[in-house]
């Protein structure tokens, strides 16, 4: 975006120069009326370039503190996100821990439950 700021400034200040000298130079004036045309016009087209250019440069910087300031909200939310995704993780390891476990005791006790019956029958055999 700077450069087309740059080249429309050079061309902006380029074709006044060139219109204004070719003005000047086909108006029938005297020498010395001529060469303060040419110089007054040249002051012109200086302090309108540098107009452009102030203004572009605002321009520049309020798009580039606009793109900060969008950057540090998409930053914060991202970390918000992240916080969500983190305790939300914590959560289901917590969840999946609790119910190995009780998986884990159900398995246990059908496993004694087993052995306490082939014991019992065991006996009764014996």
């Amino acid at each position: 975006m700077t450069d087309k700021n740059g080249d429309f400034l050079k061309g902006l200040l380029i074709g006044g120069i060139i219109g204004a000298v070719a003005g000047i130079l086909f108006a029938p004036k005297s020498g010395k009326e001529t060469r303060e045309d040419i110089a007054r016009k040249a002051d012109e087209l200086v302090t309108k370039a540098k107009e452009e250019y102030e203004l572009a440069l605002e321009k520049s910087k309020k798009a580039y503190e606009a793109a900060v300031d969008r950057l540090k909200g998409l930053e914060t939310s991202a970390r918000e996100k992240v916080e969500e995704t983190e305790a939300k993780v914590g959560k289901l390891a917590s969840q999946g821990r609790e119910a190995f476990q009780d998986s884990k005791n159900r398995l246990k006790k059908a496993i004694d439950a087993g052995v306490e019956a082939y014991r019992e029958e065991k006996e009764k055999i014996t």
